[in-house]
């Protein structure tokens, strides 16, 4: 793809004579913990700045309840914004300040475009549950078909675990596996298992795999049920492992693919260009410390099998027994097995599918939320390194600010009353706040959009400028619409939490449906009635509070309307048709995608 970042030939990094002691022996741990300092400390300057801002709006005319509650808030709800900004400007910075970015971030990425034959065998696993099996498979064989064209196809099997439920569902995965067994004629390298209980959920379908056939391969490559991977992409990433075995997870950059659905259009419009300083940014500095999405991705069976076991939570769900969230701590006990954890940032050939509808967005979000939260009873697990036991942390606070901000737009009116009660209040300075605030959350879009403008031809890959501009405007007005509504989800779910409330893990929607009237009233009246409070309250105590306080709250009133407008199939097929918040692969679709999207 024209935007995506070249891979060279790179130097050996140990041309200075310089002692390397990471696991793969290609970073200093000196350079690693002098960048990790960077970033901690260009983070918490931020942090207190922020803070100290605030502190002084909330003691202006003498502290109050009001004010207390929603400085606490602010310090919760404030550090992903913050870690969000230095990552998307140091990804920028690396991007187009330094000659060559993956020498910095991706060491290992060089034996990518090595030749010679392939000899690690790899297991190809796909993990299926009440999902559209025939669906799932036509992934899985465009998989296989692309790795073959590549000619090294000998060294990989596949794999289909399914945990389905459903026995008519099971007995079409049955009847699809031998269809493709059939038209293959590859009986030995296509294998099928069910399990009767899918004990240790997704986890423990893998873990199963491990144990019954884990011995016969190296590296496996877990893939969800709505996972495409470019043959030649995986090729490269086995290469990689292969020329460094202290590599225990290597995880590809996944972006969207092309949708008819509005909603997943958008959102991924606005994730596919925002991603590339983001990750690199992180990369940066997280290293042999990366995160793990637990798809798409390579990992080293023997460690995996002997070192991250996933341990049973104390207590009773929804936050005790079986880890939901599996990935980012199979990650962590990786690292701690003296495996390094990689994130690969190199858009391109790797991709899934997104929530079609606001709804399956906020199912997906309470899934993960619920996940996350888990982690509370895992930060203080023997020996993982600081970085990983902040991976853990960090994914807490992703959610933990959640509750906060809405907490804080709830006392908006009374913070309002208050400001217009203060003799002389510094309305500058919590005008200056709130911008700076939103600048810094926007930085991620702000930083693609920049990112798209230096590439070259990165603006072209959208579809041109003006159509890319059009939907950047699009993609930022829904993003503050559907942060909206989300808050007020996962906020009603984490107070759930408290109470013993546990969410269902089954299969997903993956295919764009309309919403009627009255699903979307019977999901989304909390968001409507918290929205006309809230903006009821601000219109009669302060309008000029209102208008200000519209990109928070704007959401919360047009949720009902917003959720039905972007499930429609009709703007979906227009958006389609006209290219709109097109991703790259919709005006250039490889191979892969267009065999997928054949016959539906």
């Amino acid at each position: 793809m024209s935007n995506t970042v070249k891979i060279a030939t790179m130097p050996h990094p140990n041309t200075s004579g310089q002692s390397f002691t990471s696991p793969t022996g290609l970073q200093a741990n000196a350079t690693l913990a002098r960048r990790r300092r960077i970033v901690v400390a260009l983070n918490v300057i931020t942090y207190l700045c922020l803070a100290a801002l605030a502190w002084k709006l909330a003691a202006w005319n003498g502290w109050t309840l009001v004010d207390g509650i929603m400085f606490v808030c602010f310090l919760l709800g404030t550090p992903w914004a913050v870690l969000g900004f230095w990552n998307a400007l140091i990804g920028l910075w690396l991007l187009h300040g330094v000659k060559n970015p993956l020498v910095e971030v991706a060491p290992y990425a060089s034996a990518g475009s090595q030749t010679g034959p392939l000899t690690t065998k790899t297991a190809i696993l796909l993990t299926l549950r009440n999902e559209d099996s025939t669906r799932a498979l036509k992934r899985l064989a465009t998989v296989k078909n692309s790795i073959d064209r590549t000619g090294e196809g000998n060294v990989f099997s596949y794999f289909i675990l399914s945990d389905t439920t459903d026995p008519a569902a099971a007995a079409e995965e049955e009847a699809a596996v031998e269809r493709w067994r059939a038209e293959t004629g590859d009986e030995k390298r296509i294998i099928y298992r069910r399990r009767s209980h899918n004990t240790g959920f997704k986890a423990g379908n893998v873990r199963d795999f491990c144990e019954r056939w884990g011995q016969d391969y190296e590296l496996m490559l877990p893939l969800d049920a709505d996972s495409l991977m470019a043959g030649d992409v995986i090729v490269a990433m086995v290469r990689m492992m292969q020329a460094h075995p202290k590599l225990g997870i290597l995880q590809s950059l996944v972006v969207g693919m092309p949708s008819t659905s509005a909603f997943a259009r958008i959102f991924q419009f606005g994730m596919r260009h925002g991603m590339r300083s983001y990750t690199m940014g992180q990369s940066w500095w997280t290293a042999d410390c990366g995160p793990f999405w637990g798809h798409n991705a390579l990992v080293r069976i023997k460690p995996f099998v002997e070192d991250c076991d996933l341990p049973m939570l104390p207590g009773k769900p929804p936050l005790g027994g079986h880890v939901l969230s599996h990935d980012q701590v199979e990650a962590t006990l990786m690292r701690k097995a003296g495996y390094e954890v990689r994130v690969h940032p190199v858009e391109g050939g790797s991709w899934e599918e997104n929530p079609p509808t606001m709804l399956d967005f906020a199912k997906r979000d309470v899934r993960w939320c619920q996940g996350n939260m888990q982690y509370v009873k895992l930060l203080d697990h023997p020996g993982l390194l600081p970085m990983s036991r902040f991976q853990l942390l960090w994914a807490i606070l992703m959610f933990v600010g959640i509750p906060a901000w809405t907490v804080m737009i709830a006392l908006l009116p009374f913070a309002a009353l208050e400001a217009q009660a203060a003799p002389d209040f510094p309305a500058g300075l919590a005008a200056g706040l709130y911008i700076t605030f939103f600048v810094m959350y926007l930085m991620p879009k702000i930083a693609g959009l920049v990112d798209a403008m230096l590439t070259k031809e990165g603006m072209a890959a959208y579809g041109g400028s003006l159509r890319f501009f059009i939907s950047a405007v699009v993609e930022l007005v829904f993003s503050f619409l559907q942060g909206a509504v989300s808050t007020i989800r996962t906020t009603i779910f984490m107070i759930g939490l408290l109470f013993g409330k546990s969410v269902i893990w089954g299969g997903q929607q993956r295919d764009a449906a309309g919403i009627s009237f009255m699903t979307a009233v019977e999901n989304l009246w909390p968001q409507t009635l918290f929205g006309l409070v809230v903006c009821g309250a601000l219109y009669v105590i302060s309008p000029t509070v209102l208008l200000w306080s519209l990109p928070l709250t704007a959401g919360y009133i047009l949720a009902i309307p917003f959720a039905m407008l972007t499930a429609s199939p009709a703007l979906g097929r227009w958006m389609k048709k006209t290219g709109l918040c097109g991703i790259p692969e919709d005006f250039a679709p490889p191979q892969e995608i267009t065999a997928v999207q054949a016959n539906g």
